[in-house]
């Protein structure tokens, strides 16, 4: 089975300054995959490299078992991102944004239009036929940018913090679709720093701090490995994410500890 996501070695450095160093990843097919790091440890710039918008220094990277670098259009066609920044048109209506989107991916003009309208209804934006995207509010902004990700059916998903600003009620619909997407058989890549909602919806974790990626596997083996390595041997307590991922983390040689408290706020 060809991996939906593979890279070898992969590397961006900004002058002096590594930001993402020898990362070698494989998702399976399928796979709701969470990538999961500590602010600034390379997550961000890891999935810009995958979707295209940042060239690696060095490595590999395969989409479906395409050379990402060397067949990129081809590999655009067939994913789907909503990245950190969204990066929407804020002078169209959402539905000029969603027929726009459609169209650049090459869907003709009848499918465009009844993926819009049905994208809209789902995202509960379909009442908001005049006002301009630059008037929307955060979390329907985020709402939007997933339609536009998804309208052309993508076989990989990448999803940059798609959570933020958004409410429990807009959560909870854009949780049921994006399980839905992986019943039908879709990856996706989810970077998130709500530990709760990672563990509940991925399957698979990858750690990456400082660069590096220092844990990957499923949660059932990143939570044995935790456990193996506990000095409570006979505690029998399961460990959540948010838990494993601190163990991970705070073991790292040079990880920085908690500061100590202040002293005005004792």
């Amino acid at each position: 089975m060809i991996p939906a996501v593979t890279t070898t070695g992969l590397t961006r450095r900004f002058g002096d300054f590594t930001a993402v160093q020898d990362v070698n990843l494989s998702v399976a097919p399928g796979q709701f995959f969470g990538f999961l790091g500590p602010n600034g440890a390379g997550k961000s710039t890891t999935i810009k490299m995958l979707t295209g918008l940042l060239a690696p220094s060095s490595g590999s990277i395969q989409i479906l078992g395409l050379d990402a670098l060397a067949n990129p259009i081809e590999v655009k066609r067939q994913i789907g991102v909503v990245p950190e920044g969204l990066a929407l048109f804020g002078r169209l209506t959402a539905a000029e944004y969603l027929r726009f989107v459609g169209r650049m991916y090459g869907l003709d003009a009848a499918t465009t239009a009844t993926r819009t309208t049905e994208l809209l209804e789902f995202m509960s934006l379909a009442n908001e036929t005049k006002k301009l995207i630059t008037d929307f509010s955060h979390g329907m902004q985020k709402k939007l940018a997933l339609a536009a990700a998804v309208i052309h059916g993508p076989k990989v998903l990448f999803l940059d913090e798609p959570f933020e600003g958004v409410d429990a009620i807009a959560s909870g619909t854009l949780k049921a679709m994006l399980q839905g997407m992986i019943a039908r058989g879709a990856t996706i890549f989810l970077t998130s720093h709500v530990l709760e909602i990672v563990e509940r919806l991925c399957t698979h974790i990858a750690i990456i701090d400082r660069g590096r990626l220092i844990a990957n596997g499923s949660l059932e083996e990143l939570r044995a490995g935790v456990q193996a390595r506990s000095t409570d041997s006979s505690s029998s307590q399961t460990l959540t994410l948010e838990q494993i991922f601190l163990s991970i983390v705070a073991s790292e040689p040079g990880a920085q500890q908690p500061e100590q408290e202040l002293s005005w706020l004792g």
